[in-house]
Parts: C-alpha cells; sequence; structure tokens
C-alpha cells in the first residue's frame, strides 16, 4: 500500500477543510430559513409579532451575553470608544430590532417563500445605498443584478396574489413590510461595516444584538400587557425557543466559523440555497404551493444577487442574518 506524500497529506486536509466550512454555511443557510416557517408556525396561535420577537431574543440573550464576555476577556478585542457604544447601541435598535419586527410583521401577509425571496434582496440594496450615500459607482453587472432580481420578486408577489386568499391589499402590505425590513438591514449593513474593524466582529455581533433584545424588551412593555408573555399556549414557547436556538444562535455561529473557512464570497455562493430551502420547508411544514411564478421569480433573484455578490470587485460579504 502507497504511502501519502506530505504535499497529498496537505491536499487533503485543505479539501475537508474546505468541506467542512461548505458544510457549516449551507446547515447555517438553510437553519436561518426554517425561520419563517417556526413564525408561521407560531402565528396559528393568538401571538403578535412583538410578543414572537421578544420570546426570541429573550432566549437568544444568554449566547450573546456568553459573546460579549468572551469578546471582553480575549486580549486581541479592541477597546470600545463611547462614540462606538452609542453607535451599536444606535445601530442595535434601528438596523437589529427594526427589521426584524417589519419582517415579523409582514409574514402575517405574505407566503414564507415570498418572505425569504424579498429578504435576499440586500445586498442589491446595499449596493444601491453605498451609490448614495458613497459615491460608489454602479457598472453594467450591478444593473443587470438589479433589474433581474426585481423583476424576479415581482413574479414571486404574482405568486403570492394566485396562491393566498387573502387579497392583493394585504399581499402588498406584508411584502412592503418585508421589503422595508430588507432595505433598513441594508443600511444597517454598509454603517456597522465601517464599525466592525475598529472594535471586532464578536463585541459588535454581541453587543449590538444585546441592544435589540432590550429595544423588543421596552416595546413590549410599552405595547402590551406584560402578564401575557406568561400566559400563551405552551406551544408559542416551544417555537420561540426552536426559533432561538435553530434560526438564530446556531446559524450566527456556524455562517462565522464557516466564513472563515471558506471566505465570504464562497459563503455568498452556499448561502444562496436559502430562498430555495425556504420554499421547500414552507410546501413541506406549512403545505404552501409552488407554482412557475415563484420557481422564475427565484431564478432571477438568485442570478441577480449571485452577480453581485460571486467574482464581483467588491464582494457583499454574507452576514449572520437575524432578521
Amino acid at each position: 500500500m502507497a504511502t501519502k506524500t506530505p504535499e497529498q497529506n496537505t491536499k487533503n486536509h485543505q479539501a475537508r477543510h474546505l468541506l467542512i466550512g461548505t458544510l457549516m454555511v449551507l446547515v447555517a443557510a438553510v437553519a436561518l430559513s426554517s425561520k419563517a416557517i417556526i413564525v408561521k408556525l407560531a402565528y396559528v396561535y393568538p401571538v403578535d409579532a412583538t410578543t414572537l420577537i421578544a420570546l426570541r431574543l429573550a432566549f437568544s440573550a444568554p449566547f450573546f451575553v456568553a459573546l460579549a464576555v468572551w469578546a471582553r476577556l480575549s486580549e486581541s478585542t479592541p477597546a470600545i470608544s463611547k462614540h462606538d457604544a452609542w453607535a451599536i447601541v444606535i445601530l442595535g435598535v434601528v438596523g437589529g430590532y427594526a427589521p426584524m419586527w417589519l419582517d415579523f410583521s409582514g409574514l402575517v401577509y405574505v407566503t414564507a417563500g415570498l418572505e425569504r425571496i424579498i429578504l435576499f434582496l440586500y445586498p442589491t440594496m446595499v449596493v444601491v445605498i453605498s451609490a448614495v450615500l458613497f459615491k460608489q459607482r454602479i457598472g453594467r453587472r450591478e444593473i443587470f443584478a438589479l433589474v433581474a432580481s426585481y423583476i424576479g420578486v415581482g413574479l414571486a408577489v404574482g405568486h403570492d396574489f394566485t396562491l393566498l386568499k387573502s387579497g392583493v391589499g394585504d399581499t402588498l402590505l406584508g411584502a412592503s413590510l418585508v421589503f422595508a425590513s430588507s432595505l433598513v438591514y441594508a443600511g444597517y449593513l454598509v454603517y456597522s461595516g465601517r464599525i466592525i474593524p475598529r472594535i471586532g466582529p464578536a463585541s459588535f455581533t454581541a453587543y449590538n444584538m444585546l441592544a435589540a433584545t432590550v429595544a423588543s424588551g421596552v416595546h413590549f412593555a410599552l405595547s402590551q400587557d406584560v402578564s401575557v408573555l406568561f400566559h400563551l399556549p405552551a406551544q408559542v414557547y416551544w417555537l420561540s425557543l426552536l426559533m432561538a436556538v435553530v434560526a438564530t444562535v446556531l446559524p450566527a455561529i456556524l455562517l462565522s466559523v464557516g466564513i472563515h473557512r471558506i471566505g465570504s464570497s464562497k459563503a455568498s455562493l452556499v448561502s444562496s440555497v436559502g430562498p430555495v430551502s425556504t420554499i421547500l420547508l414552507a410546501y413541506v411544514f406549512l403545505g404552501e404551493g409552488i407554482t412557475w411564478l415563484q420557481i422564475a421569480g427565484t431564478l432571477l433573484v438568485l442570478i441577480g444577487v449571485l452577480a453581485i455578490t460571486v467574482n464581483a470587485k467588491k464582494a457583499v460579504e454574507v452576514e449572520a442574518e437575524v432578521i
């Protein structure tokens, strides 16, 4: 039996390293896609978006506290200035909690598949926001991506028109809320990208999400009777815990490690499975139909987004989404 050379061992190790990283990003994308499914399942019971988000973030908070402690104890973590601390708090409220609330509110009216397709537009929105605010040039590739993506969303919205019985008005309302969520999240990415290099990704993620958790708690306390939180059906608590673990904490960890192993461009390509997996999960668990309109719309959005995020001059980083 031939003995493997050191070069062969190195290549095999690198191949395993890339394979494990790819699988991590793939699992993260599918896990994140389950969020819309879990929200839809929870809406079967008497619970609204504000309450559901409060539960999701409350169950997720211990992880972010642990991450904050770990980052603070790490010698490589930069110190946080007072200016950056306030910026993190503001971004946590405006870019962390607000998109989540808009997204969950939109899911009342639209299918899980359409929700994920619209949310997946955020890289194209980052390009437009960067062009408007920072005068970054939009080339032919970006124009093609924008046209393809938004035609695709139009087709996906048409799918919901034909499938849902809630009416055109409700579908447009839901799609508008989810679109606003994606737009606010894109703005959040643009500004957070200027802070993260100064304080480190672990500190930013931990404190940003803890700020979002506090904002969620305050919003819930001001808009709801707090006692409601303790009298919900048991299924709502279990679904919220599942969403916190499977659709929040797990993808955050796997995506971060996966990007470190394979890079953001390859991770962007693997993460494009997200809208497709949402559509399939919605078909299996929610009984949502699949039409040619939805398939065509999804493909156009994927083509448009990948035209920007893969092999572009300036790739859009894959983020550990929590919306």
